[in-house]
């Protein structure tokens, strides 16, 4: 195990499980294939600084705030972004 990879024994989480006004960085993206391009072209890759704004009043979508840009997520689509949150 390599204890010198930056983040170690921080919590991971799903970006889709923060609440409205935490802050967090990407780790990684999981899953494949087309959902998983299509998050990463929307700027949401590894390493990234975000913000989760708001959550619509049903819960879904989200917003989440990254490199001065409002993103909207399905809850769906925002449990395939692990995050560290801060």
């Amino acid at each position: 195990m390599n204890r010198h990879r930056r983040g170690f024994g921080r919590a991971r989480q799903t970006l889709d499980a923060l609440q409205t006004g935490q802050h967090g960085r990407v780790v990684r993206v999981r899953g494949g294939g087309r959902l998983r391009h299509r998050i990463m072209e929307m700027g949401l890759v590894s390493g990234a600084l975000f913000t989760v704004e708001r959550a619509a009043p049903l819960g879904d979508p989200i917003r989440v705030k990254l490199k001065g840009c409002d993103l909207s997520l399905r809850r769906s689509e925002a449990a395939h972004v692990e995050v560290e949150p801060d």
